[in-house]
C-alpha cells in the first residue's frame, strides 16, 4: 500500500493558531503514572512513543482542577504551580517529534467519592452517581467560583509550562460540568440551573476564564458528549444545540466528541464485540452543523476505517486511545502503509482493568506499554552468547519468547503439539463476544514469520527430544481441573473429589472448548473462579442451544468483570441466551441427571434436576512436568501457565522477560 494511501488521515489541518501534522489523535485516558499529584519521566516516556509513532496531537490524562476531585491517589493536579516544570519537560520531549501537546483540566462532580481524599463529593445538585452511591454536598456560589478559579489556574500553567493549548473537559462523560448542563442531574432554581442559558453558564465562564489566561496563540478546546446515552440524559440534537453555542463564543478551536456518562461507561470504552466507529454517527451529525474541527471516537482502530470515516465527514481527526496504548506506532505504521502491522486493539479492556487495580496502564498483548522506560520493545539488546534454543508450546508465551529470542540473534525452533498455533486463546474466541482475542495470536504469527524461526507444529516434545538444545522454555500451558472443591474448602483441594465429580459427564472447561464434546440438553457451569472464563464458556455453551444454569459460590457472576466496566454488559447478554444465575451456593454432589448445591451463608440445599452435563470452572493446573524432567540435565525455564495458571498479558510479559534474560 502505497504511502498516499489515506491522503485524508495523513494531510495537515489548522488547528487554532497551529498546524497539526495530520488527523491522527491522542485522546486523553487514565495512566496511574502519576506520583505526588505530579507527572513522572515515565510519563515523558509514555507520551513521547506516541508521538515518536507518528500522532499529531497529543490530549494527555484528565488532570484535577480541585481536591475534590481525586477517585485515586494517581491524579495529577492540574492546579498546582508544580506541574510547570512537568509540562515543560513533557513539551521538550513531544515537540522534538512534531507533535502538539495539551492539558485537559477536568471535575468528577458526583461521578467520585470521598474515600481517598476525606473530601466532600461536589455536583450542581443531591444526584448520587449509579457507580460511586456517594451523596453529593450541593455546591454554592462560592463552591462554584472556586471550580472556575481551579480551570483558570490550570490553564495559566498549561502556558507558563510551553504546552501548545488546553482541552477543557467535564461536559462529557457525566463528569462535572455535563452534571450542570444536563436537565437529569441540574435541578438548581438559581443562576446555574433551569434554562439552557443558566445551565451553560458555568462552562462560559470557565472558557472565558481559560482564554483570558492562554490569550490567543494557544489552541483552546473542549470535550463534549454526542450522546449521553440514557434516559433524562442529553441526545445528538441537543448536543448539537450545546455545541453551536460554545462554537459562537468564538473562544474555542475544537470539539472532541465522545458517548457515555457512568449510566452506561460501556458507552465511553466498550469491551468487544462493539462495532468499530459506533460514535461517529451521531458525531457526524452534530459535525454536519459546525465550522471548527471535530475530534472523533468510538472503537476506531483501522486505518482504512479511519480514512473512510474522514471522508464521509464525520470527524476532523481519528481519535483514539486504547488502540495508541496496544501500539504507540499506529499512526507510523498507517502513514507508511503498513496497517497489516499494527498491533490490534482487540477490546479486552484490560488497559482498565490495570486502571482498576491501581496500576500503571498496560494492555493485553503489548507488555511495553507503561513501561517504556523499562521494557523498550523497539530496542532488544543483543545475546552475548548464541545459543540454540527449544521454546515447547506455541501459545502466545511460547510465540512471545520465539519472537524476542530470535530478535536477539539466538537460533530458535518452536514445538506446538497442535496443529496451529495460539493456545488457549483459539478455544476463548471461539465465544462470539471474544472472537476480536485471534489478533492477538495473528500479529504474534506475523511477528513470528518475520524472523528466522523454526516452527513444528503437530509435534509432541518429550525430554530426548530435546537434547541438542543449549536452553528450553517451556510454554506448555495448563489443563483444567475438575475436582469439584471451592477455595471455601481448602484442606479438600488436593484430596478426593467432590461426589460425582469423576462421573462421565463431568468436564473441565478445557475439556469442553478444546475437544466439543456432547453435553446434552442441560448443563451447569460452576464457576469458582470468578473471572471471564465461566461467562464465555457460558455463552459458548448458551449458542449451542443449551440450557446453561450458571451456579457460584460468589455474590454474583463473573465479578472480576467490574476491573474492565463490562460486567453488566456480559450478564445481559448471558441472560437474553437463557442463562439462569445461582448465586451463593456451592456444590454438594452431582449425579447422573442432577445437582444438589448448597448456599454457602444459610447452608439450605437444593437439587437442580434433569441436567445431562456438569462443566468445571475451577482454574487449572499447570503442565510443567517436562520442565522437572528437563531442569536437571540444562537451563530450562517456565513461562505462561506452564509457570502459574494466569492471564494472558501474564502469558505474553513472561515470554517476553525470560527470552531477555537468555
Amino acid at each position: 500500500m502505497s504511502q498516499t494511501a489515506y491522503p485524508i488521515l495523513s494531510s495537515p489541518i489548522k488547528l487554532g493558531p497551529k498546524t497539526a501534522r495530520n488527523r491522527i489523535w491522542m485522546t486523553a485516558h487514565a495512566t496511574l503514572l502519576v506520583k505526588d499529584h505530579l507527572f513522572t519521566d515515565a510519563h515523558i516516556a509514555y507520551y513521547t512513543e506516541r508521538a515518536k509513532g507518528g500522532v499529531a496531537v497529543i490530549t494527555m490524562e484528565a488532570m484535577a482542577t480541585h481536591p475534590t476531585t481525586q477517585p485515586y491517589k494517581g491524579k495529577a493536579f492540574a492546579f498546582d504551580p508544580r506541574m510547570v516544570p512537568e509540562y515543560h519537560k513533557l513539551a521538550e520531549a513531544v515537540h522534538a517529534y512534531d507533535t502538539l501537546l495539551l492539558s485537559q483540566p477536568w471535575h468528577r462532580g458526583r461521578q467520585t467519592n470521598g474515600v481517598t481524599n476525606g473530601l466532600p463529593v461536589w455536583a450542581p445538585s443531591a444526584v448520587p452517581c449509579g457507580v460511586y452511591r456517594e451523596m453529593p454536598h450541593v455546591m454554592t456560589t462560592s463552591d462554584i467560583n472556586e471550580i472556575i478559579e481551579g480551570y483558570r489556574l490550570s490553564a495559566r500553567y498549561s502556558r507558563e509550562g510551553g504546552l501548545d493549548g488546553v482541552e477543557v473537559h467535564g461536559m462529557s462523560h457525566g463528569y462535572l460540568l455535563n452534571q450542570f448542563l444536563s436537565p437529569g442531574t441540574n435541578f438548581r432554581k438559581d443562576q446555574y440551573g433551569g434554562t439552557l442559558e443558566n445551565r451553560m453558564r458555568i462552562v462560559m465562564e470557565i472558557l472565558d476564564a481559560t482564554r483570558a489566561e492562554i490569550g490567543s496563540d494557544m489552541i483552546m478546546g473542549m470535550r463534549l458528549n454526542s450522546d449521553d446515552g440514557h434516559e433524562g440524559g442529553l441526545g445528538p440534537n441537543e448536543w448539537a444545540d450545546i455545541a453551536k453555542e460554545f462554537e459562537a463564543t468564538g473562544l474555542i478551536d475544537y470539539i472532541s466528541f465522545s458517548h457515555g456518562t457512568y449510566v452506561n461507561r460501556m458507552l465511553i470504552y466498550p469491551t468487544s464485540p462493539e462495532e468499530h466507529g459506533f460514535q461517529l454517527n451521531s458525531t457526524g451529525q452534530i459535525k454536519s452543523k459546525l465550522n471548527v474541527p471535530v475530534v472523533g471516537v468510538g472503537r476506531i482502530t483501522n486505518p482504512n476505517e479511519a480514512e473512510q470515516w474522514l471522508e464521509q465527514g464525520k470527524c476532523d481527526f481519528v481519535g483514539m486511545a486504547r488502540a495508541l496504548i496496544a501500539d504507540p506506532k499506529w499512526a507510523e505504521k498507517s502513514l507508511k502503509g503498513e496497517g497489516q502491522k499494527i498491533r490490534p486493539c482487540v477490546g479486552a479492556n484490560w488497559c482498565m482493568s490495570r486502571i482498576f487495580a491501581q496500576a500503571p496502564v498496560g494492555c493485553i498483548h503489548n507488555p511495553s506499554a507503561g513501561q517504556e522506560l523499562e521494557l523498550d520493545e523497539n530496542s532488544v539488546p543483543q545475546a552475548t552468547t548464541i545459543k540454540n534454543v527449544a521454546v515447547v508450546g506455541g501459545g502466545v508465551a511460547g510465540m512471545r519468547a520465539s519472537w524476542t529470542l530470535a530478535r536477539r540473534g539466538h537460533s530458535v525452533t518452536l514445538f506446538e503439539a497442535k496443529s496451529v498455533l495460539g493456545g488457549q486463546i483459539n478455544w476463548w474466541a471461539q465465544a462470539q463476544s471474544r472472537q476480536e482475542l485471534t489478533g492477538i495470536v495473528s500479529w504474534l504469527e506475523d511477528r513470528v514469520a518475520e524472523e528466522n524461526i523454526t516452527v513444528r507444529c503437530n509435534e509432541f516434545v518429550s525430554k530426548d527430544d530435546l537434547a541438542d538444545f543449549d536452553e528450553v522454555v517451556i510454554a506448555t500451558g495448563s489443563t483444567g481441573l475438575k475436582h469439584g472443591w471451592t477455595m471455601l474448602r481448602p484442606e479438600k483441594w488436593n484430596g478426593a473429589n467432590l461426589p460425582g465429580a469423576d462421573g462421565q459427564n463431568v468436564y473441565s472447561y478445557t475439556e469442553v472448548l478444546g475437544a466439543n464434546p456432547d453435553l446434552g440438553e442441560t448443563v451447569i457451569i460452576f464457576d469458582i473462579m470468578g473471572g471471564r472464563q465461566g461467562a464465555v464458556v457460558a455463552e459458548i455453551i448458551a449458542r449451542r442451544g443449551i440450557k446453561v444454569h450458571f451456579v457460584t459460590q460468589l455474590g454474583q457472576p463473573s465479578p472480576d468483570l467490574a476491573s474492565s466496566r463490562d460486567w453488566g454488559k456480559v450478564h445481559g447478554m448471558l441472560k437474553k441466551l437463557g442463562v439462569v444465575f445461582h448465586v451463593d451456593k456451592e456444590l454438594v454432589s452431582i449425579g447422573e441427571n442432577q445437582v444438589t448445591m448448597r448456599d454457602v451463608y444459610t447452608s439450605d440445599e437444593h437439587t437442580q434436576n434433569h441436567i445431562s452435563s456438569v462443566v468445571m470452572v475451577q482454574g487449572s493446573s499447570a503442565n510443567d512436568h517436562l520442565y522437572h524432567e528437563l531442569i536437571k540435565t540444562k537451563p530450562c525455564h517456565l513461562v505462561g501457565d506452564a509457570m502459574a495458571p494466569r492471564r494472558v498479558n501474564d502469558a505474553i510479559s513472561d515470554g517476553e522477560l525470560i527470552a531477555r534474560l537468555i
